[in-house]
């Protein structure tokens, strides 16, 4: 039987499942769930976080039967969506556990509360956890006359079978309030140990905010809303100060969406870094429009060795319908003051989204050859449920799986040609880009150039193709 007052944290990410990453190998540990531990541990509720990062499905289970929780709280994003889903197997199909409290938070749960509660989890957190998960953890342990819709920002199916949302809760103001990530709950060595073998330095991660005070339509904020809130620079060389002297670690990678969004916290930062000489090498996302020397300048003097600045085409035409907001001349002029700096520049590109053609891919590859980025990496866009794009594009699905058999990765859509053209354009880019890369270097292997021009031509006839044949 159950153990009521044992809580438990989890979520559904196995590393080795997913072999992209395995190439990659830039593991993450799950930060979300690990400031839920914390903050509950604050309030002085005991708990367990099974970190699935390095470990299998089997393991998992054996430690859910072993330890029979009371409570278990799932981190659920697009990625991980259907291993939750069998966990929720695992729990709802041993009768040792059937007394669980199954509940989901994360991005992927607002915008799928029904089907996530009709396929057996028992509630859904929507939005910021802590206080929520706090007050359901009372509930499920202590008991409550009042009953779950006393609770804010949660769904759950009410008697007649329903779906049932309550009052929605605010934001924390202060999120300087809540504690470090529970990091102690889990093996973080197995992290560290990871990046050594493959990138030769052990990386942790920090989240200095929650929100983003912007509007990209393919870009969803289920979790945080179109919010700005940060903890104070003190605090966050405070946590720094704690991992390098905890952990031995080498580098940081700050988590947040748009580092330098608030130039007046920057400032701070940098000078708060500068007063404890605390030599910590970081790595940021950020914006161009959020770029200038002077900002650069105190990125480069509190420890940013790698900026990554978002743009997602070289076409101003798509980066405007994705409501970016942001001049691509401005982003190539970002990228190359970075270099000049001395700090490394990466950039993300996006293809496939609706209206892009030829002339905008051909634009997005001038692009990255003008500006030259050390580092960057392409996706082609799918609709996320919830957001601008998914609203706009829903009606011209082609391909929409069954809910529990797929995710919105999965998802396709009428686009100006199919999806398989957008798969050979990536491959376009990646080998122009190379190709012009190689070209400059003084060392260059001519014996290279043609294989890559080549593959350039195939990758342009293969879309060619598939343009005449839709």
């Amino acid at each position: 039987m159950a153990n009521q007052h044992k809580v438990v944290f989890t979520h559904g990410y196995f590393l080795h499942e997913d072999p992209k990453e395995r190439v990659i190998m830039r593991p993450y540990p799950p930060l979300g769930i690990l400031y839920l531990s914390a903050y509950l541990e604050q309030n002085g509720i005991d708990n367990e976080v099974f970190d699935a990062t390095f470990s299998t499905p089997e393991l998992l289970k054996a430690y859910l039967l072993e330890n029979k929780p009371g409570i278990i709280g799932i981190y659920t994003n697009l990625m991980t969506k259907i291993n939750v889903l069998k966990i929720i197997d695992i729990v709802k199909y041993e009768p040792t556990l059937k007394h669980t409290k199954v509940i989901l938070g994360g991005p992927e749960v607002r915008n799928h509360a029904e089907n996530f509660l009709r396929y057996g989890a028992d509630v859904i957190v929507l939005g910021e956890g802590e206080e929520t998960m706090l007050e359901l953890v009372n509930h499920f342990i202590q008991g409550s006359n009042e009953g779950l819709l006393s609770i804010k920002s949660i769904a759950f199916m009410n008697e007649q079978n329903q779906l049932q949302l309550t009052e929605s809760r605010p934001l924390l103001k202060q999120i300087d309030l809540l504690p470090m990530p529970n990091r102690k709950k889990i093996n973080m060595q197995l992290y560290f140990d990871a990046w050594k073998k493959y990138h030769g330095q052990s990386v942790v991660s920090v989240s200095t905010m929650r929100g983003c005070p912007y509007t990209c339509k393919w870009c969803s904020r289920a979790v945080y809303g179109q919010s700005y809130r940060r903890k104070s620079a003190k605090l966050v060389v405070d946590e720094m100060e704690y991992l390098k002297n905890t952990y031995q670690a080498d580098a940081i990678w700050f988590v947040d969406d748009v580092f330098t969004v608030s130039f007046k916290w920057l400032k701070e930062f940098a000078d708060e870094v500068a007063a404890r000489k605390l030599v910590f090498p970081y790595e940021i996302i950020t914006r161009a429009d959020r770029m200038n020397e002077e900002v650069i300048d105190l990125l480069k003097a509190s420890g940013c060795f790698r900026v990554w600045i978002g743009a997602e085409s070289g076409s101003q035409k798509i980066i405007d319908a994705m409501d970016r907001r942001v001049d691509v001349t401005v982003v190539r002029n970002m990228i190359q003051l970075s270099q000049q700096k001395g700090i490394q520049a990466g950039t993300f590109i996006m293809l496939g989204y609706p209206g892009e053609t030829t002339a905008d891919i051909n634009e997005t590859i001038h692009h990255l050859k003008v500006s030259n980025p050390d580092l960057y990496t392409i996706t082609i866009a799918y609709p996320i449920k919830g957001t601008p794009l998914y609203q706009e594009v829903e009606a011209d699905f082609t391909v929409f799986p069954e809910w529990d058999k797929g995710t919105d990765r999965d998802i396709d859509f009428k686009r100006t040609y199919n999806k398989k053209f957008y798969e050979y354009a990536v491959r376009l880019v990646y080998n122009e880009v190379r190709y012009h890369k190689e070209k400059l270097k003084a060392n260059t292997n001519y014996l290279l150039l043609p294989y890559l021009k080549a593959k350039s031509i195939a990758a342009r006839g293969a879309m060619l193709y598939e343009r005449l044949k839709s």
